[in-house]
């Protein structure tokens, strides 16, 4: 399509999403968000975790979480982390979130435990928190073969911590953004061979991706780019995205 090599496509995406990432570390701080959505979102890198030989998994094969936090208001992507869907990686992912932030918000997750000591840990009880809890019915074998949804049953709301509006938590909008993730990046794409085959071109994609939703994407919702939340004073070219690669020696990593 281009008539460049694919290495220095790779290239091209690897040193772009290094600038996005630094871009995104400097620039997205001390915002005003009154409401905030988390939500992991999975994929597999090289091979889905039963399939992978620890050989592969050395090299940073296997299933693949990426954490999301999104400001319900402007829809501002505030922190991501890509790792486990573990206690460890729920720590590091909250204390960036919480780095961010210079208001007192109100969180909502879903009902992975792992938030809980995270959450508490990186905000030290000064958040209104609370979690929906969904619970879903049983799949029977061939659906499960046939990589088919569980059915979704009921949901609830659960007060962790201080004084949450509970009309408010949701992950109605982290979870469209999900979708909106799978439907904008190709090795989120379920069923494909268009999963990633690095850990870290993996990485460098979502940062890539990220930059641009937060300053160059325009919502059908809100006619605007999450810059509304203060970041940005104007939607964002691709040329100026691109640019990165100029100031990404000038930015902090």
């Amino acid at each position: 399509m281009t008539n460049v090599s694919k290495p220095t496509i790779l290239k091209l995406l690897a040193d772009l999403g290094t600038a996005c990432s630094a871009f995104h570390n400097a620039t997205v701080r001390n915002i005003r968000a009154q409401r905030v959505q988390c939500d992991e979102i999975w994929q597999f890198v090289g091979a889905k975790q039963k399939n992978v030989t620890p050989q592969q998994r050395a090299q940073g094969w296997g299933d693949l979480w990426t954490w999301t936090a999104l400001d319900s208001d402007s829809k501002l992507i505030v922190s991501w982390f890509v790792g486990q869907r573990d206690p460890h990686s729920a720590w590091w992912f909250m204390r960036d979130l919480a780095s961010r932030l210079i208001t007192r918000v109100q969180l909502t997750t879903d009902g992975l435990n792992a938030y809980l000591p995270a959450v508490e840990r990186a905000f030290e009880g000064e958040i209104d928190y609370g979690q929906l809890v969904k619970m879903y019915g049983a799949q029977d074998r061939e659906k499960v073969v046939r990589y088919s949804p569980a059915r979704f049953v009921s949901a609830r709301r659960e007060v962790i911590t201080g004084s949450p509006d509970m009309k408010h938590v949701s992950t109605s909008y982290v979870d469209r953004q999900n979708l909106s993730m799978r439907m904008g990046m190709r090795r989120f794409t379920r069923l494909t061979n268009a999963f990633s085959k690095k850990a870290e071109n993996h990485a460098h994609a979502i940062a890539l991706y990220f930059v641009h939703y937060n300053f160059a994407k325009i919502h059908g919702s809100l006619r605007v780019t999450p810059m509304a939340a203060g970041v940005a004073d104007h939607a964002w070219s691709l040329e100026e995205l691109v640019m990165l690669f100029d100031k990404k020696t000038d930015v902090a990593a």
